[in-house]
């Protein structure tokens, strides 16, 4: 049996179907706060550009040259270069990568460490806030005094929360907090839990610290125990590559587009 319309049955047979797909559209654009899909949004990393790289760390990101612990260099202690570092063979991986040459700047913030309780964020990192950076990489905790107490422990994970948040709100960045090389559950727990709250990418380099071949110690003979116990040349690519594994998976490290010929 065929049906037949007249101009007038086409139309209401429009009216019908663009009414239903106006009511579907509605229930399916309008979701609730707090829904599934929209804290899996939350999860994405808001920003895949990596134009600046803004490292915040201690020694193993920067120190400068010290006779007091016999040390020449002035890089991320004690590899045995400048190259040789985590933060360059992060910044040449990421460049090779995306096609771009990140613009870096380190910032040595021990102090943080050793004052978290009255570190005056705004203050001390001015020159890391005005640089705007797309990308952080948070390297701390190995030098935090050790946390005893449940107060030290709030103390602490407040100071991070303040340091964390300041940086999200200056420039929104993708901040990535890595465990320390030298573990220790109580600091790495704090570092985990501020970083999930600002949606940043957690890297846990703890299995590091058990391969003898990481340390410093292992390559060369340093007169310092200190510096011996850093990360050396294997220590600093494996801490590097760990890094770079996660913010491949958070999708903050995506390849060149490829050339197409015209």
């Amino acid at each position: 049996m065929k049906l037949r319309f007249n101009k007038f049955g086409y139309a209401m047979m429009l009216f019908l179907a663009f009414s239903c797909y106006g009511n579907l559209s509605a229930k399916l654009c309008k979701s609730p706060s707090g829904t599934q899909s929209e804290k899996f949004m939350k999860k994405i990393p808001n920003n895949t550009k990596i134009n600046k790289i803004l490292f915040l760390g201690n020694s193993i990101s920067l120190h400068g040259p010290s006779k007091a612990v016999d040390w020449a260099g002035d890089w991320g202690m004690a590899a045995s270069c400048r190259d040789k570092d985590y933060v360059h063979i992060l910044s040449r991986s990421l460049s090779k990568i995306t096609g771009v040459k990140p613009k870096v700047m380190i910032e040595n913030i021990g102090a943080f460490e050793q004052q978290y309780e009255t570190y005056d964020v705004i203050k001390k990192l001015k020159k890391g806030f005005e640089f705007k950076a797309d990308t952080v990489i948070v390297a701390l905790g190995e030098n935090v005094p050790p946390l005893n107490s449940e107060k030290s422990k709030k103390i602490f994970r407040d100071s991070m929360r303040t340091l964390l948040i300041n940086l999200k709100t200056n420039s929104n960045p993708v901040i990535v907090v890595r465990s320390c090389f030298w573990p220790d559950n109580a600091k790495d727990k704090i570092l985990r839990q501020t970083c999930k709250e600002i949606d940043g990418i957690f890297v846990d380099i703890s299995e590091l610290s058990k391969n003898e071949a990481n340390y410093a110690r292992s390559e060369r003979k340093y007169s310092h125990k200190g510096v011996a116990a850093h990360p050396g040349d294997r220590g600093m690519q494996a801490i590097a590559d760990a890094i770079l594994n996660e913010m491949k998976k958070a999708g903050h490290a995506k390849p060149k587009p490829l050339k197409t010929r015209m």
